[in-house]
Formats: C-alpha cells, sequence, structure tokens
C-alpha cells in the first residue's frame, strides 16, 4: 500500500498543483495540516483537499483561521490568517474546524499530527532529538508530522518518523515543493521534491496586498 504525504500547504495552490500532479499513483493521501495561511489561495487549496478526500489534521495555522485556537500570530503569519479567514466560505471555515488534531490511517498504522504528538504547536526538527525518541511512537508503524517545514526521515526499531516537507513554503534552503510517498508494504519513505512557478505565486501575493515577503522569501526556501 502507498500513500502519499502532504503537509504546510499554506494557501500556495500553484506548489500543491505541481506536487499532485507529480505525484505517482497511491492508494491514500494524507495532510499533516496548515492547508491555509500566507499565501493567496486559501479557499482554493481548502476544495482541492476536500475533493481528493485527503486525511488531513489541524494545523495551527488552520485552528487560528477557524477560530478553534487563540490568535497568537503577528507580522506575516497575522496577514496570512486574516485573508484566509476572509476568503473561506462558511462551509470551507466548518472544514477546516471539524479537522482533528490527529488521527490514524490504514488500520491504524500511519499516526497523522500536525508538531509534536503531544503539542500540536511545538517544533519537533529533523534530525531528531533525543527527547524525540521512540517513546512519542506507540501503536503505529509510521509517525507523520509538519509544522517545521523541513523534509526529513528518521528510523527507529519501533517505526518511522517522516515529515514530507512543506508544499507551499520550504524552509530547509530548497525552494522546491516538498512531499513524500510512503510504501507501507516495503516500510520505505521516499522524499521528493518539485519546482513550481513561484513567480507567479510572488505576483499574486502582491496583487492580494498581502506582504511582499511572502513571495520573495519562497525563492530562496526560507
Amino acid at each position: 500500500m502507498k500513500v502519499g504525504l502532504i503537509s504546510d500547504v499554506h494557501g500556495n495552490l500553484v506548489a500543491l498543483e505541481a506536487v499532485l500532479e507529480e505525484m505517482p499513483a497511491v492508494d491514500e493521501l494524507c495532510c499533516a495540516g496548515d492547508v491555509v495561511g500566507y499565501n493567496p489561495w486559501p479557499a482554493e487549496c481548502v476544495d482541492e483537499l476536500r475533493a481528493r478526500d485527503v486525511s488531513t489534521v489541524m494545523g495551527n495555522h488552520d485552528a487560528a483561521v477557524a477560530g478553534t485556537a487563540p490568535f497568537r500570530f503577528n507580522g506575516m503569519a497575522r496577514a496570512g490568517v486574516e485573508h484566509a479567514t476572509a476568503a473561506l466560505s462558511d462551509e470551507q471555515l466548518e472544514w477546516l474546524a471539524s479537522l482533528p488534531g490527529e488521527r490514524r490511517e490504514c488500520d491504524d498504522r500511519v499516526k497523522l499530527v500536525h508538531g509534536h504528538p503531544s503539542d500540536p504547536d511545538r517544533y519537533t526538527r529533523y534530525t531528531y532529538p533525543r527527547e524525540f525518541s521512540p517513546r512519542l511512537l506507540e501503536d503505529e508503524d509510521v509517525l507523520v508530522l509538519g509544522h517545521t517545514h523541513v523534509q526529513g526521515v528518521e528510523r527507529f526499531a519501533e517505526g518511522i518518523v517522516v515529515n514530507p516537507g512543506s508544499v507551499g513554503q520550504p524552509r530547509d534552503g530548497d525552494p522546491r515543493a516538498g512531499y513524500a510517498v510512503l510504501d507501507l508494504d516495503a516500510m520505505t519513505v521516499d522524499t521528493r521534491r518539485v519546482e513550481y512557478d513561484i513567480d507567479a505565486v510572488v505576483d499574486a501575493v502582491d496583487d492580494a496586498g498581502l506582504p511582499t515577503r511572502i513571495g520573495t522569501r519562497l525563492a530562496r526556501g526560507e
């Protein structure tokens, strides 16, 4: 069984379309949260994931837009949250609000969270530090998380921890959109990157009246 893994789309429809076009055939598609925020197309990204029935958990930006968590953002993040809140329909907002903080897929073999399994707002970085040990793997074979926008895979005797990287705003120095393909039969993870039209996003950011750096930072993968 093959599972496509994405995370941190952040309203970047151009990057999302590039990822979905390049992704090989998979049996299921999972998203580790933050569908919205920052970039200009939150509604379109929500619709794309809903149309594909993507198994999705709630990210911190999703929660802020849906009104299910305190609004703690400032600067670029605040602008993205305000833009998404205004752009989404009531139905789209209800979908965001309905997302769980964690979920299990593939006969409970795959667990999805956004940040740290015990704290969705906590950054857990690759390579995973000692405190992020197999103790955080429960009975699942694979733990999928996002939030850091940094792609990585770590293997433990108990299972695999994978961050597929960010679709819409990579922060690991590689501007290409990140995703991963999990093979549950072989217990392998193939991390992948795909180029997309960053200039088109920069122009759309400016057209939407969002802070210019939301777009320009994409070219540096930061």
